[in-house]
């Protein structure tokens, strides 16, 4: 996919990277940000190239995994799953079920990128099979994305490194750690956990939105997924009514990411990838999330202007 070149051609470049700097600066965060014009592949960035934590971002890979198998026929959408207690993983959706509960793959996908639900992206990514998305990654030339396992390594992860064997006894030892015991979990080491660069993400956003990812049925399906997401104190709280925002964010213990495409009625379209890394733990940070989309919007605004 050519390009006009970074946006460090043009008039303008020192100014935008300095208000994003001073933009995340101002909230205690260190950010690593990518944003690229999804049809003539000009960008700019800040620390672009910086491996990172993603966090549920690799759930658009997992997600598109499971539209190419679709697209090729080699699964049924509408294939049934039970989902039961000792399926059930923490955070969003079926967590929270009291009940066993069916649902089509179709409707984990929905789930998984809705709400982020890690349940049904366990048993979405145990159903696609959990080595295809290293192998996708290749195949997309995403050289920089590492995938380490899905939800429910992660948090196994987690519970080793914590020294807890359930989830209550991870909720009666967590809340009890040092910052430093929290920050030296292996799920924040880039190098210890699925990771990537910014601009490994914005290139995975800019196949999708080409079709280039895959046959086109299932480049359309995950961008329809993507559009569904609940969140928007993000990157979309950056943009005014009228231009769609499509996403997926990402949330640990002191990180906040996002990666979508905003789409203008112009028909300009741009991939966005933020990658924060904030100077407190608390994961409810209304201050951050704002802060990526304001650096998120003016990104889009150089590129527009130039």
């Amino acid at each position: 996919m050519g390009g006009a070149g970074p946006i460090r051609r043009y008039r303008g470049r020192v100014r935008t990277e300095d208000l994003i700097a001073r933009t995340f600066t101002s909230v205690g965060v260190t950010a690593g940000l990518h944003v690229v014009d999804v049809d003539d592949g000009r960008e700019v960035g800040v620390e672009p190239d910086d491996q990172v934590v993603i966090a549920s971002v690799f759930k658009i890979l997992l997600v598109l995994e499971f539209a190419r198998q679709v697209a090729a026929g080699q699964i049924d959408p509408a294939e049934r799953l039970l989902v039961r207690a000792e399926d059930r993983l923490g955070g969003w959706g079926m967590a929270g079920c009291a009940d066993d509960v069916e649902a089509s793959l179709r409707d984990l996908a929905y789930f998984t990128m809705s709400i982020s639900d890690n349940t049904a992206a366990d048993l979405l990514m145990r159903r696609i099979g959990p080595d295809t998305l290293q192998l996708l990654a290749g195949e997309l030339g995403l050289t920089r994305t590492r995938v380490t396992g899905g939800p429910r390594e992660l948090l196994a992860s987690v519970f080793a490194d914590v020294g807890a064997r359930t989830e209550a006894e991870f909720a009666e030892v967590f809340p009890t750690l040092p910052e430093e015991r929290v920050r030296a979990l292996r799920v924040l080491d880039p190098e210890r956990t699925t990771s990537s660069t910014p601009r490994d993400i914005t290139r995975l956003l800019r196949l999708i939105w080409r079709d280039e990812a895959g046959p086109r049925p299932a480049c359309a399906m995950v961008r329809e997924l993507m559009r569904h997401q609940l969140s928007w104190t993000r990157i979309p709280s950056g943009f005014p009514p009228g231009v769609h925002v499509a996403a997926k964010s990402g949330t640990l213990p002191g990180l906040h990411n996002e990666a979508g495409v905003a789409e203008y009625p112009d028909g300009r379209r741009y991939a966005i990838a933020i990658f924060a890394r904030a100077d407190r733990l608390d994961p409810r940070r209304i201050d951050v999330d704002l802060a990526m989309g304001e650096a998120a919007h003016a990104a889009v605004e150089a590129l527009r202007a130039s």
